[in-house]
């Protein structure tokens, strides 16, 4: 049956204005003033805005980690999403060392079959680079329409790979048409602050953030931009936290490189004084790059601002506080990293960001959904409101207060780290392909619905800048 959404705000990345939107066949059909198809559900969206869906470029699902498994998989994990204003996720497949990368892409197709809710696609991890990656590259692009690759320069001894192969995965990269990811911490000096901490006796959460200080963050970031410019290629650091990383983001744009940067809701709201709450509720807040000093988050703000930073991905990786995070109650290195963000980005975004006057409504749709889609191959399918487009769309109160919390939170864990925060705006109604997921705040979506994304190769929405490079 045709949708006709009326008396709605309508905002994309360029424009805000009142229409209405036509929806048949899981596309926008129409938008314009006084549309009035005899055959089509009314859907009134007085005082509220119309967004595009909200894509969150950087998620763990079903994900081993620390010798356990995040909490929510495919479908607590994208019911969340969308409860949250969120109608497609690219979540990260984790490859091994000596395995064909078709078989790690196998096991995630496996993870999200018939669970999936809204639509996701896959980053894939490069781990080591040889003649049978490289072999396998070209098909997994072609025919997986996988175009963005992760390369991780912490964890050592877990995922970290060296420098020789984050270059010549850049260099196939920029072959290939396919977007480099890099987790940006020096992981061998880690290693050497972490040995060194324990064997002083430091156990507690705290040490997450003191073993991995800013510098070294914003050293690998430097040294990734660097590679980037010497293999003429492209590059997208995730999950930014510190203004020592946004200044060499910053340094690489100037020069014309094509460089992009990603933060997340919890390096803007939260700071590093949550991992020394008492009785090991610090816990919760391990993740990695850690937490920062307060005074970050205004550096990351006006980073979004003035674009040095240009996308809000969750890093959702959840785990239960209990019987999970507790697993480092003695060694802050055996707590699991990672925390439940996907279900609230949106809202925290819209309400510290827009409300507060730090960005525009233009800005909050490129920042979570526009530009997104652009870099990672799927616009204009995903990511705005346009005739043809995918009717992937998020019917938002801007005026609801609610008090984020575990006991209201969508998501399968025991604990959200945004308790008691309260945030002003909030997703009501949430459509993917034309058909409802949440309705008046219920869920009425159906697992298995979502489906998997073939994307575009990196640069098709590409013009020359002023230093003649190619930039989004």
């Amino acid at each position: 049956m045709k949708k006709l959404i009326k008396n709605g705000t309508i905002v994309t990345a360029a424009d805000v204005y009142h229409a209405d939107v036509l929806i048949e066949d899981g596309k926008i059909a129409a938008i314009g003033e006084h549309v009035s198809p005899h055959d089509a559900e009314i859907i009134d969206a007085k005082g509220c805005y119309v967004f595009p869906g909200g894509i969150d470029p950087h998620t763990h699902l079903d994900m081993p980690f620390g010798g356990t498994v995040t909490k929510d998989d495919f479908q607590s994990g994208t019911i969340a999403a969308a409860f949250g204003g969120t109608t497609t996720v690219i979540d990260f497949c984790l490859t091994n060392k000596g395995e064909p990368l078709a078989k790690a892409i196998e096991t995630w197709h496996n993870k999200a079959k018939g669970k999936a809710v809204i639509d996701y696609g896959f980053h894939l991890m490069i781990s080591e680079i040889n003649d049978d990656v490289l072999s396998e590259l070209p098909k997994v692009i072609e025919e997986e329409g996988i175009t963005s690759f992760k390369v991780f320069m912490a964890y050592k001894n877990v995922f970290q790979a060296d420098d020789g192969t984050l270059y010549r995965t850049l260099s196939a990269a920029k072959q290939l048409g396919a977007l480099v990811m890099v987790h940006a911490e020096n992981g061998d000096v880690i290693d050497y602050l972490t040995k060194q901490a324990l064997a002083e006796g430091h156990t507690e959460p705290i040490y997450h953030a003191l073993t991995r200080p800013p510098e070294l963050e914003g050293e690998a970031t430097g040294r990734a931009c660097q590679l980037t410019q010497l293999a003429d290629s492209q590059l997208y650091v995730v999950h930014v936290s510190c203004a020592q990383a946004v200044e060499k983001i910053a340094e690489a744009r100037n020069k014309g490189l094509n460089v992009w940067g990603e933060t997340c809701p919890q390096y803007l709201v939260l700071d590093q004084s949550y991992l020394e709450k008492p009785n090991f509720e610090g816990a919760k807040y391990v993740w990695s790059p850690p937490l920062r000093e307060k005074w970050h988050q205004e550096v990351l703000w006006n980073a979004l601002k003035n674009g040095q930073l240009q996308t809000l991905g969750s890093d959702q990786c959840s785990f239960d506080f209990k019987g999970q995070k507790e697993l480092g109650r003695d060694d802050f290195t055996k707590i699991p990293n990672g925390g439940p963000i996907i279900e609230d980005r949106l809202s925290i975004l819209f309400s510290e960001g827009v409300k507060k006057g730090r960005i525009t409504l233009n800005q909050f749709v490129d920042i979570t959904s526009t530009r997104i889609a652009k870099l990672f191959g799927l616009f204009p399918k995903k990511g705005t409101i346009a005739v043809g487009s995918d009717a992937d769309l998020v019917i938002f109160d801007p005026n609801v207060e609610r008090v984020i919390s575990a006991e209201t939170h969508h998501m399968a864990v025991d604990y959200n780290p945004f308790e008691g925060m309260k945030v002003a705006g909030e997703p009501i109604s949430v459509l993917s392909r034309g058909e409802f997921v949440v309705r008046d705040k219920v869920f009425v979506g159906k697992p298995g619905y979502g489906q998997y994304l073939k994307r575009e190769k990196y640069g098709k929405y590409t013009v020359l800048n002023e230093n003649k490079k190619l930039t989004i």
